[in-house]
């Protein structure tokens, strides 16, 4: 069991406070539905966001992590890996949560750099997380495109920078036209490989996901996972 982390912990000066949201378990991951497996959708949603939480927790940059989320279960997991937990009080959407955990962000820790982060990156590496971060701290405002070149993982914001966060759909295009600078990083598959449909799960897997997510996807028996979305398609 992770410890949480504290203001009397050591920290690198500049270090960031990361803020993942996460929709009720129940309502998570719509997108995986459509098939037999999809009666385990939560349990993937939560691993996502568990190996999400544990690899951005067991990166250098990084001070602490906020999640937002009005989910029970998922609210004590994540707190047992060391994670600060909050509710959804604006209940506004996406935005409006990043935001809400932005501002209590900066509230635990004045000073300090945020970042919103997707909670399901399952393939997340610590030092993949460490090059984005570097990258982004010499800019106001930045973020990174997903896999598809559509969507956005992560939004970063220097002290004394709005978030602005506007996720959701084409967001990559949708925080460009607000000014934020995208990385052009090539380098960190699993930072960039979120997980909405089968076929990204399966290439999230072919990079080597956390142990929760593997934990999770050993649910659905031995077979190759270049196949998972067409087997997961097929009746019970």
């Amino acid at each position: 069991m992770g410890a949480m982390r504290t203001d009397a912990d050591p920290t690198p000066p500049g270090a960031w406070t990361l803020v993942i949201p996460l929709k009720p378990l129940t309502r998570a991951k719509s997108r995986l539905a459509g098939a037999a497996r999809a009666a385990l959708r939560p349990s993937l949603a939560l691993a996502f966001a568990q190996d999400t939480v544990a690899a951005a927790l067991a990166c250098p940059a990084v001070r602490d992590v906020v999640v937002v989320t009005d989910d029970a279960l998922a609210s004590r997991e994540l707190a047992a890996l060391g994670a600060r937990t909050v509710r959804d009080e604006p209940a506004g959407g996406l935005n409006a949560a990043l935001a809400h955990g932005a501002h209590t962000a900066r509230a635990l820790h004045p000073g300090t750099p945020v970042a919103a982060l997707n909670a399901d990156l399952p393939a997340l590496r610590p030092a993949e997380l460490l090059r984005v971060l570097h990258s982004a701290s010499a800019i106001p405002r930045s973020f990174l495109a997903d896999a598809a070149g559509i969507g956005t993982t992560l939004l970063a914001a220097a002290d004394g920078t709005p978030l602005a966060p506007a996720f959701g759909g084409p967001s990559r295009a949708r925080h460009l036209a607000t000014g934020a600078h995208e990385l052009a990083l090539t380098d960190v598959p699993g930072a960039r490989q979120d997980v909405d449909t089968w076929e990204d799960l399966a290439a999230a897997l072919e990079l080597g996901v956390g142990p929760r997510t593997a934990d999770a996807t050993g649910l659905f028996g031995p077979g190759p996972w270049r196949d998972l979305r067409r087997s997961a398609a097929s009746p019970e």
